[in-house]
């Protein structure tokens, strides 16, 4: 039986790189992942498209949810038109309406505007109003994957839901579980589900380099500290395909 596949979820350069030395069969390329994720730079998506594995890109054109202005689906339009010069594989993508249900309309002309490229359905799915109906819209739109914790805050907790929407799938499309897979829970994750694509970040913190730290003078988010950033971790990347391999 062929192993799954692992994709690991990077924002710069320094985590792609470490991804793909632990391992990765493909990367999903963001920025500020520590708020969902964003669209990264050209420039990223360039770099990391040199390093030997599938690149996907999130196009999200900002943080918050994925009720999106006519502007920001233009923006994101324009943006994959973009990415196969920029020697990305794939686009992830996702939007709804105000009911919850999948903005198919623009979901097709994300299709369409991604000539060459695969595509994701990323965890706007996992917000959406119809499970079940989402993935047939996706479907029939010509969505290659879609990128689920199966409704839940994690994909341990959405795993029943996850194992329906695998069978519910066919074969159609790759269900990928994704939020909290690590080395300790794929294997579960593997049986339980049926799944055979998994979606993880595997980062750790890393202290900044700075000797001098002025404090009291929040840059960002003031619930974090600008003194620390996460990175993925090459071990975490590798055991987890350690645990999984060990189950094929």
């Amino acid at each position: 039986m062929e192993r799954p596949l692992i994709e690991v979820c990077v924002d710069s350069m320094e985590s792609a790189r470490e991804a793909v030395r632990g391992g990765a069969d493909r990367l999903e390329l963001c920025a500020n992942l520590l708020i969902g994720g964003t669209t990264p730079s050209p420039s990223l998506i360039r770099e990391a498209a040199k390093l030997g594995v599938p690149v996907n890109v999130l196009i999200r054109p900002r943080f918050g949810d994925f009720l999106f202005t006519q502007d920001e689906k233009q923006e994101q339009l324009e943006q994959i038109a973009q990415l196969k010069a920029l020697g990305a594989s794939g686009a992830v993508v996702g939007a709804l309406r105000a009911d919850g249900s999948l903005d198919t309309e623009f979901l097709a002309a994300c299709r369409a505007a991604a000539v060459g490229l695969t595509l994701t359905l990323h965890r706007a799915f996992d917000v959406c109003a119809d499970a079940q109906e989402a993935l047939e819209q996706a479907a029939a739109l010509g969505v290659d994957t879609i990128l689920t914790s199966g409704q839940c805050a994690t994909a341990l907790e959405g795993a029943a839901l996850l194992a329906r929407l695998v069978r519910q799938a066919e074969g159609r499309l790759t269900v990928m579980p994704g939020s909290g897979v690590n080395a300790g829970n794929i294997a579960q994750l593997y049986a339980r589900t049926g799944a055979r694509a998994f979606h993880l970040s595997a980062k750790r913190t890393v202290s900044s380099g700075m000797a001098f730290r002025r404090a009291g003078v929040p840059m960002g988010l003031p619930m974090m500290s600008e003194f620390e950033r996460f990175v993925t971790d090459a071990e975490a990347v590798a055991a987890a395909k350690r645990a999984i391999t060990a189950e094929v």
